[in-house]
């Protein structure tokens, strides 16, 4: 026999044992019996379960305000493939609606997947899983955990979506939100001595991140103090001379929110000061303690009146209270 018909035969041969020990092999059989069945136009179709048309079948019913407003909005940008309106439109917020829709073709209708108002509203997990999301940049990074995740706030309660502005996302409009929660804070909003948030130039989220924060009272920065120097960068420091409690919490002098003394002051001057400042601490013999604490100082030395009887304050002498930089300030005069 000829060499090529010899190899010819040997290939052919080696194709069939091939074959014949695929068919039989209990590796290939299982393999086979794991692979999902071919898919069918009907089968693995998540996407059959939305709306045919997106958007234009929803606004078909819902096409007033405030439903239509979500057109004035970031979350409408069909360009932006992160935005929902370059996902599934209306039900990439509100979940496959088809079932909605049929619903109301038959007069029996029902809800879509995930309501965010109203009486048949959503778990909060399930309304706030669907801003997460998508909202999972630094700012949201601490929502998990945080007070007002732990105290059931959805995102809704704050957030007005199908609206040409946001309210809370107005430095003017954004206190009446907090409000409705936060009364004490709304109350010292009044006093005397308080931030310009009522006159609309200072906002609750200029100090706080009321999505989460890795410092107290949901401050943005780690700590009070560094969230204030973002307004107050003079008293800063470093300093030459410096206060201790002011170094240690800014909140030891001031109250944040409003105070009817001047300044943000807890109290009055002299008294806070001599909470720390008082004969019995520190022998300062401070204006409300110790012999010097008299008027005209009946126990014979006229060195010193009291500063409340001659309406002075700390402040006369002890201008810079917050620090000083002066070789000679270490009494913070200068």
């Amino acid at each position: 026999m000829p060499v090529k018909h010899r190899i010819g035969g040997i290939a052919i041969l080696v194709l069939l044992c091939a074959a014949m020990f695929a068919a039989t092999s209990p590796v290939a059989a299982a393999d086979d019996a794991a692979a999902p069945p071919a898919a069918t136009p009907a089968s693995g179709d998540t996407t059959a379960l939305y709306s045919e048309k997106g958007a234009a079948t929803c606004m078909g019913c819902h096409n007033e305000a405030p439903a239509t407003d979500i057109l004035k909005t970031p979350h409408a940008m069909k360009g932006d493939p992160h935005s929902p309106f370059g996902q599934h439109e209306c039900e990439a917020c509100h979940g496959p609606s088809e079932s909605h829709v049929a619903g109301f073709a038959k007069g029996k209708p029902t809800e879509p997947a995930i309501v965010f108002n109203g009486p048949n509203v959503s778990p909060i997990k399930a309304r706030n899983e669907v801003c997460l999301s998508c909202h999972q940049d630094a700012e949201h990074m601490n929502w998990e955990g945080s007070p007002h995740a732990n105290n059931d706030v959805a995102c809704t309660s704050c957030h007005t979506i199908h609206i040409a502005k946001d309210p809370v996302m107005v430095k003017a409009t954004e206190p009446a939100k907090c409000f409705t929660c936060h009364a004490q804070q709304r109350a010292e909003s009044f006093e005397y001595s308080h931030h310009p948030i009522r006159e609309g130039l200072v906002s609750c989220s200029d100090c706080h991140n009321v999505h989460g924060s890795a410092g107290p009272h949901l401050v943005k920065d780690f700590t009070v103090n560094e969230t204030c120097y973002g307004c107050h960068a003079e008293k800063r420091g470093p300093m030459l001379w410096e206060h201790q409690p002011v170094r240690e919490n800014c909140l030891n002098c001031h109250t944040p929110h409003g105070s009817n003394e001047a300044r943000l002051m807890k109290e009055r001057m002299n008294f806070l000061c001599s909470t720390c400042h008082s004969a019995v601490s520190n022998s300062s013999g401070g204006a409300f303690g110790g012999a010097h604490s008299f008027p005209g100082n009946l126990q014979g030395s006229a060195t010193f009146n009291s500063a409340l009887a001659n309406n002075r304050t700390c402040l006369n002498c002890h201008s810079q209270v917050h620090g000083s930089n002066s070789p000679n300030g270490a009494y913070f005069f200068r």
